[in-house]
């Protein structure tokens, strides 16, 4: 046996073994100050109706046959200025969902700022059960990262009244809020929509609270 065949083996020897995709991983050490808001393992620090979400393969997953009023997967406390990164996975791209932020629970549903995923709203921000409309579209441009039926990586910034996200490193929304009475703290939920069958999956959730 050569040389450089002999090394080329005990090179592959110390490769990290294949890892399932769908499984959630440790934040990157290099992302200082985040930490993360889901562990992998249960649902700690989250609430909402566990027959619809739940825990499997290190994520959180969203699984509805077909559900008449959305509903939202909320963590137990709040934030306020922050940057949010998670990735998600629309399965089969159909349907809707969306992540919650500076949001508050009312009779029945989830009010407050969404950071859209799915169908026509793909990386847009969209105010839920409060004024009820997009209020920054996602420039065509997203059509040339975004993976409609596989993973995607979301970034959620809000600090004062500013509001950014990116989808797969593309900023999709630079809005300034300009209306004072809206709140700038709230809960974080997850979405599924009302309509037909669908699933939606969450990993490698982490934030950083800005000062």
């Amino acid at each position: 046996m050569s040389i450089f065949r002999q090394l080329t083996l005990i090179a592959l020897l110390f490769l990290p073994p294949a890892t399932n995709p769908n499984a959630w991983s440790s934040p990157d050490e290099n992302e200082p100050g985040f930490v993360p808001l889901f562990n992998g393992k249960d649902l700690t620090g989250w609430e909402g109706d566990r027959t619809l979400w739940l825990v499997e393969n290190g994520m959180i997953v969203g699984r509805s046959a077909g559900i008449k009023h959305n509903d939202f997967f909320n963590t137990t406390r709040t934030f306020g200025d922050f940057e949010l990164r998670l990735s998600f996975h629309l399965v089969e791209g159909k349907g809707n969902s969306g992540i919650q932020f500076r949001s508050k629970k009312i009779p029945g549903h989830v009010s407050g700022y969404q950071a859209d995923i799915g169908e026509k709203y793909w990386g847009c921000l969209y105010d839920e059960a409060r004024r009820n409309k997009v209020l920054a579209q996602a420039p065509a441009e997203l059509d040339t990262v975004l993976k409609k039926e596989g993973w995607n990586d979301y970034v959620i910034r809000a600090q004062g009244d500013h509001i950014q996200l990116w989808v797969n490193g593309l900023r999709t929304v630079n809005y300034r809020e300009t209306d004072p009475a809206i709140e700038r703290d709230g809960i974080i939920s997850l979405q599924l929509h009302s309509g037909g069958p669908l699933e939606v999956q969450f990993k490698n959730l982490r934030i950083k609270e800005l000062k």
